[in-house]
């Protein structure tokens, strides 16, 4: 497959490439979603050597099942494929437990922030208080359960919908809103104290969950 073929093909293209055995095609497959892929088994483990592990796993297996996809969303069912590298890597971690090589944030490590902590027109007070609030809110991540850690990393960090996220974690839809329910819930007492910084899910002044 030439360079200027592989630059025109769409994903559905690059999908049956690489189902071939085209390693080109699966690289770029690679390249486009190993971001998303390390970002929420960062934000899930909160220790980037663990991140990278789980995150390389599962591209390796992802290619080793790619003639086992069937279509519909390729995002979702890489993610799944994220999430049970995920809870593999937990599960070795309990048993050979270690401490983590940095906090999250640290100087090295450049985390993708969900979008309602980004603006480029604010100044640099309002950049240090949302930089304190991203760290606060990866703390409180850290106090969920896994299953309820995970469900708000791919809903209301990177943007999933409830479908998506449903099919990553195979869980019918009913239990991801009430995880995520149950998560928003929690992280809204975890996070009491920064106000107009949040978005409206995690405001503790009488905003209906959605």
């Amino acid at each position: 497959m030439s360079n200027a073929a592989g630059q025109a093909m769409d994903e559905i293209e690059l999908i049956k490439y690489a189902k071939e055995g085209d390693l080109t095609a699966f690289n770029r497959l690679v390249l486009e979603y190993q971001d998303l892929a390390y970002n929420v088994a960062y934000r899930v483990m909160s220790d980037p050597a663990s991140a990278e592990d789980a995150t390389q796993e599962a591209f390796i297996s992802a290619y080793r099942k790619l003639k086992s996809y069937r279509g519909g969303s390729f995002k979702a069912w890489l993610l799944r494929i994220v999430t049970n590298a995920c809870y593999d890597e937990l599960r070795r971690r309990k048993r050979r437990p270690t401490t983590p090589l940095e906090p999250v944030g640290a100087d090295d490590e450049e985390m993708e922030s969900p979008a309602w902590l980004t603006d480029e027109s604010e100044s640099p007070e309002e950049s240090a208080s949302r930089s304190e609030l991203a760290a606060a809110i990866q703390q409180c991540l850290e106090g969920l359960d896994v299953d309820f850690r995970m469900v708000v990393v791919m809903v209301d960090v990177q943007g999933l919908d409830y479908s998506e996220t449903a099919s990553a974690i195979e869980k019918p839809l009913g239990t991801v809103k009430s995880r995520l329910a149950r998560a928003r819930a929690r992280m809204q007492d975890c996070l009491q104290g920064y106000g107009e910084l949040l978005p409206s899910i995690y405001r503790l002044e009488g905003e209906k969950l959605s």
